[in-house]
């Protein structure tokens, strides 16, 4: 009996030292490394309802029950990089490319347009085939189109020139995750040819021309530690970003980690709150690695602090071959076309699909 009392009382002390690096967290919008480090090894299903709980404070503060929609065109899935991870990686011989043509594109844009799409994500591969005049051609004239709707890129690591062209030419916003701030990590998970300095010069440069700018991280990617996610954490709070996309890493069978675990639900949640609570009007996605590997896993998200789900826009016929990692969403929800059926289930939950460009608020990053 005496044991059971000790153990039930160094529980509660470890509970205690999680529940106050939450609090000050929420205070003070950042915490030191070893903080960090003990908040996600401290974690545990009571402290995550706790954290969930301001997070959908500050989530609705700013946003209300509003969750933005982006439509999710996946137009070119060649790509000249080899990253370890990745079911497009350019060694993968099996996989069936494809590239979509401007007129196709927006063909996407018209039918999101009709369903209340007010923001375009054009992604894909870094493909060279589409030229810097080409890019710039097609985001001129979805913008010329669609004056009242934002464009968002992630098309991966180009020039300060590229970038500036593409934001001259209507771009508005631009993805480019990050996916380890660690540099040991990164090489791990990339070809030598890639570097995370290189990666973060280039959302410096994002954030310098005047991109509303994304960055994010994978959750659960081999080799990753408690300690790699506290530098993810530390570096978002420094970047500042005015978009953030994680999601758990999901093996794909033609990688070099076909055979490594998963991400987890439960951390990707626990890490959707953290950031929420550390940059509360962040524009935070329910990504669709999370609905791939939990029926419910974007309902989830919301309700752990992300206010933006990206339904597909892409054809039909190509859905499948944009195949990031296994078994991606590519039909039922996931379609743009069934914008009613993503609404009742946010509806479910107590929100609503917002027809909105969805900005990001003017209002500072801080809280009382």
């Amino acid at each position: 009996m005496v044991l059971r009392l000790e153990k039930a009382k160094g529980i509660d002390i470890f509970m205690e030292e999680t529940i106050a690096l939450i609090d000050k967290l929420e205070a003070e919008s950042r915490l030191s490394r070893a903080e960090w480090i003990a908040l996600i090894e401290g974690r545990s299903p009571n402290a995550a309802e706790y954290l969930f709980q301001k997070a959908r404070k500050w989530q609705q503060r700013y946003f209300g029950r509003q969750i933005y929609a982006r439509g999710l065109i996946e137009f070119t899935n060649y790509c000249k990089n080899d990253c370890y991870y990745c079911g497009i990686r350019r060694s993968n011989r099996s996989a069936q490319r494809y590239r979509l043509t401007k007129e196709e594109i927006l063909e996407c844009c018209h039918t999101g347009y009709g369903l209340g799409f007010r923001t375009f994500v054009l992604q894909g591969g870094e493909d060279g085939w589409f030229s810097q005049e080409a890019l710039e051609e097609i985001v001129h004239a979805i913008k010329s189109k669609y004056p009242d709707c934002a464009i968002t890129l992630s098309l991966g690591e180009r020039s300060y020139e590229s970038y500036l062209g593409l934001f001259r030419a209507g771009a508005d916003r631009y993805l480019l995750r990050h996916e380890t701030a660690d540099a040991s990590h990164y090489r791990s998970l990339h070809p030598p040819e890639l570097t995370l300095g290189n990666r973060k010069q280039c959302l410096y440069w994002l954030k310098e021309i005047g991109y509303q700018t994304g960055t994010g991280f994978m959750v659960g990617s081999p080799g990753q530690t408690a300690a790699h996610l506290a530098e993810d954490l530390m570096f978002l709070r420094e970047l500042e970003p005015q978009m953030a996309g994680i999601g758990p890493f999901v093996p794909h069978h033609e990688t070099p980690f076909a055979g490594e675990p998963g991400g987890t639900v439960e951390l990707t949640l626990f890490l959707l709150g953290l950031l929420r609570l550390m940059l509360p009007s962040l524009l935070l996605p329910a990504t669709t690695a999370l609905g791939t590997i939990d029926p419910m896993g974007r309902e989830k998200g919301i309700l752990a602090g992300a206010n933006v789900v990206m339904p597909n826009l892409s054809p039909t016929s190509v859905r499948k071959k944009y195949e990031l990692y296994d078994n991606k969403i590519c039909t039922g929800d996931e379609a743009a076309e069934c914008w009613a059926c993503l609404n009742r289930r946010m509806e479910k939950i107590g929100y609503e699909l917002a027809v909105s460009r969805g900005d990001f608020p003017d209002a500072p990053a801080r809280k009382q």
